[in-house]
């Protein structure tokens, strides 16, 4: 007896040892020593140059199955079968990001891209790429960067994220389980490949432009709603519109609005970039109704970037949507309603750049970057990481390593946010209402965009990074009583860092803002 326990004492001791040794091997720094630090003050016009490209991420979807209960997840238990379309005698499942776990593609309803910018003012090049995606990962984003060949002369590169909910997770929390990641390798290497063919490409077609500014403050609001108390929004549509200054040739378009690309809601099975498809399709080719032209497109490239989305910033299946052409109230989640909110935002961004609000035909562009390690409070982020399912390692022990960026082009100001921020920490709007669990008045005040220069101000949500909610510390809600008279618990603390991570994003944007006011 002796001897068996000491056996089962060993073999105990064993796997404990391996168990550790694996979550402290998905936990290791990827990038040890890693800083994307910089500082560049260039108040100098000069002759900017931009290019454009988009490049598919679209995933192969061999396999198709039937949803014996419409549940949207596959279990063979409720009667669910598969056809096996690749002939190797298993299911292949793309898993969806958002909104549940076990949640197979059954199809492909429209490309997904990364979608890249440059600009360039002769001493500095940045690269600002789109992915149609829930979320890129720190960690991959330098591994592209590291890919990037130096012969391409760029001094940053952005890579921010759609947020659509309709994509293959790049994550990894959105798998077969909550405890099995659903990043596939091999897509994900394609993804990084294909975001460096869309650098390379718009680095070849950069050309001397002059950058036209459009707004629109208030037509995309019926569009969006806050689900949170308090209602605040980042509505406002913003556009850049680069044109050739030799043959007046539209070279591409950012076109920038927060709104969680979920319109098509938790049962759509088919792969999709969501209202951003719609939205690009009528800026680029015009918006049609039917086989009628009903507005001219720009041409060129539009790229799709989203901003400040916690709070949080959906177009809701209880918010309908008016067809702009048939009057029709659209509120079920359909692909008819994605086209319908996409023509809206196309039409109000295809008016405002008729009359653009101002034009940059020479600036330079100031610069100011900063690496950072954030403490992860979050328990079931810590336990995610730990297993593997939260696809990226840590700097230092339970801190991740995430970035922030400001910079300016002549009277154009950026801030690109590591996820998805509070519109209140914003355009201001923060409250300390009755019940927070901290008992204390707002922190994160003044609002950015008071802080930023410039006249046309952008924020770049899910750059650089995926944190999950940013979200004021004044309104963090977890404990009872809960505020604004709730029964519960409000979403938006259970996939955050923690209640620092606003002050801390907070207090460092602040001080960048003012380096590249210097």
């Amino acid at each position: 007896m002796k001897k068996f326990f000491k056996i089962f004492g060993i073999l105990l001791l064993l796997a404990l040892v391996s168990i550790s040794f694996w979550c402290f091997s998905n936990m290791k720094d990827r990038h040890p020593g890693y800083s994307a630090d910089l500082k560049i003050l260039n108040n100098s016009p000069t002759e900017l140059k931009s290019g454009f490209a988009a490049v598919p991420i679209t995933p192969e979807v061999p396999d198709r199955w039937e949803d014996k209960n419409g549940d949207g997840k596959f279990n063979p238990k409720d009667g669910d079968t598969f056809t096996d379309g690749n002939g190797n005698g298993k299911f292949d499942p793309v898993w969806i990001a958002g909104f549940s776990n076990n949640k197979p593609a059954n199809g492909v309803h429209d490309d997904t891209w990364a979608r890249t910018m440059i600009i360039d003012d002769g001493k500095t090049r940045l690269a600002i790429v789109i992915l149609d995606a829930i979320g890129f990962m720190h960690d991959d984003v330098v591994d592209v960067r590291k890919m990037l060949p130096e012969e391409l002369g760029l001094t940053y590169t952005i890579i921010a994220s759609t947020h659509t909910h309709e994509g293959p997770d790049l994550m990894g929390i959105w798998g077969k389980s909550p405890f099995k990641s659903g990043v596939n390798r091999e897509y994900m290497k394609f993804v990084k490949e294909q975001i460096v063919r869309s650098v390379e490409t718009a680095v070849k077609n950069l050309r001397p432009v002059r950058l036209e500014i459009s707004e629109d403050p208030t037509g995309a609001i019926p569009l969006v709603k806050d689900t949170r108390q308090p209602e605040v929004f980042d509505s406002g549509l913003r556009i850049i519109k680069a044109v050739d200054k030799q043959n007046g040739n539209t070279l591409g378009s950012l076109l920038a609005w927060g709104n969680h690309p979920e319109t098509l809601w938790s049962r759509n099975l088919l792969v999709s970039s969501d209202f951003p498809h719609f939205f690009r399709e009528g800026v680029e080719k015009g918006v049609f109704y039917g086989d009628s032209l009903m507005k001219q497109g720009v041409g060129g490239v539009a790229v799709y970037m989203n901003g400040a989305v916690g709070g949080l910033m959906c177009t809701h299946p209880s918010l309908a949507v008016k067809d702009p052409f048939t009057g029709e109230e659209l509120k079920e989640p359909s692909f008819e309603k994605a086209a319908a909110e996409g023509n809206r935002l196309s039409l109000l961004a295809l008016d405002a750049m008729e009359n653009p609000a101002g034009i940059v035909d020479s600036a330079g562009i100031s610069l100011v970057v900063r690496t950072l390690k954030l403490p992860i409070k979050n328990t079931l982020f810590k336990l995610a990481t730990a297993i593997g399912v939260l696809d990226r390692g840590t700097s230092g022990w339970m801190k991740m390593r995430t970035e922030l960026a400001v910079f300016t082009i002549g009277p154009l100001s950026f801030v690109a946010i590591p996820g998805e921020i509070y519109p209140e920490i914003i355009n201001g709007g923060v409250e300390a209402p009755e019940g927070n669990d901290f008992g204390i008045e707002p922190v994160e005040v003044p609002a950015v965009r008071e802080k930023m220069p410039g006249k046309y101000k952008f924020a770049i949500g899910l750059a650089n990074d995926e944190i999950g909610y940013i979200l004021p510390k004044s309104q963090w809600d977890v404990k009872a009583p809960f505020t604004y008279g709730r029964d519960n618990s409000p979403y938006g603390e259970e996939n955050s860092l923690g209640p620092e991570t606003a002050p801390v994003l907070h207090r460092n944007l602040l001080e960048m803002l003012k380096e590249l006011g210097e």
